[in-house]
C-alpha cells in the first residue's frame, strides 16, 4: 500500500481490477482505495502475471504492507518455488507511475451533488482462487548481470491471515467473532457470497440450538474495518429483525466528521438568516435557457445564487478571509475558490472552483457542470477538494427551508441556500403568489462581525430579488 500523501497512514481497498492469472503491465491500474480524503486508483510499477491478491475487497491496510505479488518473469503464474516474484511496495514502486492519479468510484457507486440523488452501492467480491503448492516469493534488489536472490515468504506471513489453501474464506472482523465466540469456521456453513463466512453465519453457528435456515440473498455486509482494529464486543449481524446496525466510520466520512468537529469547537459561528422574493431570479432562469449565449449550457438557480454570491463578495472582500492561528494574522483572499456542498455514499465532500470570481456567466455554467459531472463519475480529485475560501450547501433541493451550515475548515463562511416556493407575498401592495426562499449565512466570528454578515447576506438577497443588480453591482 503506497504512500498517498497528506499524512494518511491507511486506506481501505474498495475494488480489485486485476486477479490471480492476469497479466498486468507498468502503469496499469489494478485497484482503487478509499482514504480519508478520496477514493484513488492505484497503478502497478510492474510487468507480468498476477500471482496472488492478499487482502480482499473491504479491507483497510496500512501504508507499506504488501498487497499485491506479481510474478515478473513473465507468462503464467509461478507452478514451482523456483519461480521469482515481485510484490509491489512503497519501497519498490519507486517510478512515478506508482503515484495516484485520479478518483474513481466502483462501479454501482453513484456520487453526486446534493439534491440530484444517489444510487445505492452495491460492490461484489470476486472469487477467490485456490492458492497454488509454489508460495509467494519476493524479489531482493539485483545486479544487471546475475538473477536476482529470493528470499520465500508463505503467504500467511505477508497477509497475517493464516493459511490459505483450503481455509474457510471470511473477513479479519468475522474470524475474530468466529474466535471469540470459540467457533471453528470450518464447521460454519458460508451463506455470503462466493462462499464466504458472515457475522450472522457465526452468530447461527453459536446458538445453542441452531435452527436450520435457508437464505434466499445474501446478507450484504458494510465493508470491514482492518483485523487489527479491535472492537470491544462482537458486531451483531445485519438482518431484517435487527435493531441495530454498526458501521464502521472510516474514510471520508471519518476525516469530515474530525473536521466538522474541529470546525464546530474552534471558529465561533453566528448564523444570519434573510427570506425574500426571488421570483425575478427565477424568470431570468427561464429566459437564458432560451438564450443563443447560453445555448447548451445548464442553467439552474444556483447558478445565479453562485453569480450573486460572487458579485457580493466583490462588495465585501472581507468575508473572504481565512484565520491563521500560528502566525495570528488574518488572510484576506483576493480571489475566491467557490465550493458547492456534495453528498456521496462515502459522505460529504467539497469540490471547488478554482477562481470562480473571474468567470463569466457561461464559464460559470460550465465550471458547475464539470463538477457535477465529476462528482458523479466518482473522479473528484483531492486537489479538487483543496483550496477553498466560500462554500455554498444547497438544502433547498430536499424541501428543506434554512439550516444552520458548519463552516468548512480554513473558511469564514458558508451560504445554505433554502427551498424556493411559491408563497403568498405582499407585492406592489397586494398579496399575491410569489417564488419565495430562505438563505442562512453562518460565519466565523473572528473574522466576520456582525455588520459585515449582514451587508453581505443582505446583498445576496438584493442581487437575487432584483437579479439587474448583476450588471450594475459587477
Amino acid at each position: 500500500m503506497p504512500d498517498v500523501g497528506e499524512g494518511l497512514t491507511e486506506a481501505e481497498i474498495l475494488k480489485w481490477y486485476v486477479q490471480p492469472g492476469d497479466t498486468v503491465t507498468d502503469g496499469q491500474v489494478v485497484c482503487e482505495v478509499e482514504t480519508a480524503k478520496a477514493a484513488v486508483e492505484l497503478p502497478i510499477p510492474f510487468d507480468g502475471t498476477v500471482h496472488e491478491l492478499l487482502f480482499p475487497e473491504g479491507t483497510t491496510v496500512d501504508v507499506g504492507q504488501v498487497i499485491i505479488s506479481v510474478n515478473v518473469g513473465g507468462g503464467a503464474a509461478p507452478e514451482a518455488p523456483a519461480a521469482p516474484t515481485a510484490v509491489a511496495t512503497p519501497e519498490t514502486a519507486a517510478q512515478p507511475a506508482a503515484e495516484p492519479v485520479a478518483e474513481a468510484e466502483p462501479q454501482g457507486r453513484q456520487p453526486v451533488l446534493v439534491g440530484y440523488g444517489v444510487s445505492a452501492s452495491s460492490t461484489k467480491r470476486r472469487a477467490r482462487k485456490a492458492a497454488t503448492a509454489a508460495p509467494a516469493q519476493v524479489a531482493a534488489p539485483a545486479e544487471p548481470a546475475a538473477p536476482a536472490p529470493v528470499v520465500p515468504v508463505v503467504p500467511e506471513q505477508l497477509n497475517g491471515h493464516g493459511p490459505v489453501a483450503g481455509r474457510p474464506l471470511a473477513k479479519p472482523p468475522v474470524r475474530k467473532l468466529a474466535k471469540d465466540l470459540g467457533v471453528d469456521l470450518a464447521t460454519v456453513t458460508p451463506t455470503g457470497p462466493d462462499g464466504i463466512i458472515t457475522r450472522e453465519d457465526v452468530h447461527r453457528a453459536a446458538a445453542p440450538a441452531p435452527e436450520p435456515v435457508v437464505e434466499t440473498a445474501p446478507v450484504t455486509e458494510a465493508p470491514a474495518p482492518a483485523a487489527a482494529a479491535a472492537v470491544p464486543a462482537p458486531v451483531p449481524a445485519v438482518s431484517s429483525d435487527a435493531r441495530e446496525t454498526r458501521i464502521p466510520i472510516k474514510g471520508v466520512r471519518k476525516a469530515t466528521a474530525a473536521a466538522m468537529v474541529g470546525s464546530a469547537f474552534t471558529a465561533p459561528h453566528v448564523t444570519e438568516f434573510v427570506t425574500f422574493d426571488i421570483t425575478r431570479t427565477m424568470k431570468l432562469v427561464e429566459e437564458l435557457k432560451t438564450d443563443k449565449d447560453m445555448a447548451g449550457l445548464r442553467v439552474n438557480p444556483l447558478l445565479l445564487i453562485a453569480k450573486a454570491v460572487l458579485v457580493a463578495a466583490k462588495r465585501n472582500p472581507d468575508i473572504n478571509a481565512a484565520w491563521d492561528e500560528a502566525a495570528q494574522e488574518i488572510v484576506l483572499k483576493h480571489y475566491v475558490n467557490l465550493g458547492i456542498a456534495a453528498a456521496t455514499p462515502r459522505g460529504l465532500i467539497v469540490p471547488n472552483i478554482k477562481d470562480a470570481h473571474a468567470q463569466t456567466l457561461p464559464e460559470l455554467s460550465r465550471s458547475l457542470s464539470e463538477l457535477v459531472a465529476t462528482a458523479r463519475e466518482g473522479k473528484t480529485t483531492p486537489a479538487a477538494m483543496q483550496g477553498g475560501t466560500f462554500t455554498i450547501t444547497n438544502v433547498g433541493v430536499f424541501g428543506v427551508d434554512t439550516g444552520t451550515p458548519i463552516l468548512n475548515p480554513g473558511e469564514s463562511a458558508i451560504l445554505a441556500v433554502g427551498a424556493i416556493k411559491l408563497q403568498p407575498w405582499v407585492h406592489k401592495g397586494k398579496v399575491k403568489p410569489r417564488q419565495v426562499t430562505t438563505l442562512a449565512l453562518s460565519f466565523d466570528h473572528r473574522l466576520v462581525d456582525g455588520e459585515l454578515g449582514s451587508k453581505f447576506l443582505a446583498d445576496v438577497a438584493a442581487i437575487l430579488e432584483q437579479p439587474k443588480r448583476l450588471i450594475t453591482w459587477a
